[in-house]
């Protein structure tokens, strides 16, 4: 081990200079750097007053205090900054700068420092001074202060680390040797809050291409010794994991979660699958709806051409005409069957599709505009509009808030229900808006409609879970919005998603 007079600077690396004071017998050295750069010096950390004399006698035995333009207080305990004042009369520099985080600067001014704050978080965490001389700065929140961070200086690849890597030492080392982590382990189990925090730091320093670690207390690290302390680092349980309760009381909370995780895994697997039997009950139901009419119609068509035949009045130019309407209702009724298994067909990829394409294949799906629905449907259309999901899941959405306002026009009994559905543009977002005029919702229930399993309708007419699974869709599936409110004559249901250009 290379033994040092403590009483001179002593060089670290080219122009980065240790200017502490070794204090006999304590094993909680603090240790303040210089970094020579012309007439814009940088001094480290300081110190308090215990070192103040030394830490300017050293600093003058490499150049002149005046030359000081910055001083970087990594966070802002007492042992690192109190001496700052001082220090500022004896450079005593009008552009004096005190670099630190701004969470740091609100607490170092109630030591009386009176130089300005060159915050580094709203300075791209980097300084560069006229003469090129560069400085990057890493954050590391609660290691051990909310605006701690460390300073990588990337020509000598040295790391100003602040309390990180510091160590007590009873019989203090200036540079590390391979024993250096059980030095460190006490004031790291003592100072870091938590395992979990202390690692985060540790992750962006490892990133660093090191030569050489700086701390404010300890002993300095060179290079052979870093990866491996680093490592031992990592393991190190501290701060509140060292509380034997709090541990315990973590693992119990951690277990808790686990189980209540799979408990909504298992409600959420049980909600899409009655969801599901519901669809297609609901699927049942529409068939049924869309096929009644063209069934009655070939019935009927049948029955006159018995009639006719056995008549002997039937003519082939009647036969034709006959054929020809059977085969168009029954073509209409092989379509609608190819739309209903193209909607419940699962995508694989979310893709950008066009909303109008979307929301036509609902409409034809519920096909409302049927006249002995007595429902009118009005559509403002916008061709342009895109939207990036799964087609099929949001055909699902408009045919559940159709169907929804169809069960209740039939619940109150209403003749007609007109429906008017827009699409417009509103910023960077895509609006389906889609109003009818089916007398609203009661101002008691509007806030749970899209709750699971609430329903005002018979049991007979749904589950209560078609809007909830539409809202789940458009919220979780496609990153948007589905809300609604009541109007003046109804209710209105706002779609908001990303428009894709």
């Amino acid at each position: 081990m290379i033994k040092h007079n403590y009483k001179d600077a002593i060089e670290i690396s080219k122009n980065i200079y240790w200017v502490g004071m070794y204090l006999q017998d304590d094993p909680f050295q603090c240790h303040p750097y210089f970094i020579k750069n012309g007439n814009e010096s940088i001094l480290v950390d300081p110190g308090s007053m215990l070192e103040f004399e030394e830490t300017v006698r050293k600093v003058k035995s490499i150049a002149d205090i005046s030359s000081i333009k910055y001083i970087i207080l990594h966070h802002q305990d007492p042992d690192l900054a109190a001496a700052v004042p001082e220090i500022e009369k004896l450079i005593n520099r009008d552009d004096l700068l005190i670099v630190t985080h701004s969470r740091t600067a609100l607490l170092i001014k109630h030591y009386l420092v009176s130089s300005d704050y060159y915050e580094i978080d709203k300075n791209d965490n980097k300084l560069i001074t006229s003469s090129g001389f560069t400085l990057e700065f890493y954050t590391t929140p609660y290691c051990h202060a909310p605006g701690a961070f460390v300073s990588y200086e990337p020509q000598t690849k040295t790391l100003f680390s602040g309390d990180i890597f510091g160590g007590i030492e009873k019989s203090w080392e200036f540079y590390a040797d391979e024993t250096y982590f059980t030095k460190a382990k006490q004031f790291h189990q003592e100072y870091m809050p938590s395992k979990d925090i202390f690692n985060f730091a540790l992750q962006k320093i490892e990133k660093l291409d090191l030569e050489l670690i700086a701390p404010q207390h300890g002993s300095i690290i060179k290079k052979k010794y870093i990866k491996n302390l680093i490592e031992d680092m990592k393991k190190l349980d501290c701060g509140i994991y060292i509380d034997a309760k709090y541990n315990q009381e973590l693992l119990d909370t951690i277990n808790e979660l686990q189980e209540k995780k799979e408990t909504i895994k298992q409600r959420d697997k049980q909600l899409y699958e009655q969801s599901k039997r519901a669809e297609m009950g609901e699927m049942i139901g529409n068939i049924a709806h869309q096929w009644r009419q063209p069934l009655a119609i070939i019935n009927t068509i049948l029955a006159i051409l018995k009639e006719k035949n056995s008549a002997k009045i039937l003519s082939n130019d009647d036969f034709v005409q006959k054929i020809e309407t059977m085969e168009e209702k029954v073509e209409y009724m092989s379509d609608t069957i190819e739309d209903f298994m193209n909607y419940y067909q699962p995508d694989k990829n979310k893709s950008i599709f066009n909303i109008n394409e979307a929301l036509q294949r609902a409409l034809k799906i519920t096909n409302y505009t049927v006249q002995n629905h007595q429902i009118e449907v009005k559509t403002t259309i916008d061709e342009q509009l895109h939207t990036k999901g799964y087609i099929n899941e949001f055909v699902q959405v408009i045919v559940s808030i159709l169907s929804n306002i169809y069960d209740i026009k039939n619940i109150r009994e209403l003749s007609l229900v007109n429906i008017d559905i827009k699409m417009q543009k509103d910023g960077l977002d895509a609006l389906v808006i889609i109003s009818d005029d089916a007398q609203g919702i009661d101002e008691k229930i509007i806030s749970k409609i899209f709750n699971p399993y609430f329903t005002t309708k018979h049991q007979s007419l749904g589950t209560g879970l078609g809007l909830h699974i539409a809202k789940t869709i458009i919220e979780n599936n496609m990153n948007g919005s589905l809300s609604v409110k009541n109007n003046q004559k109804g209710a209105t249901f706002i779609i908001r998603m990303k428009n894709e250009k």
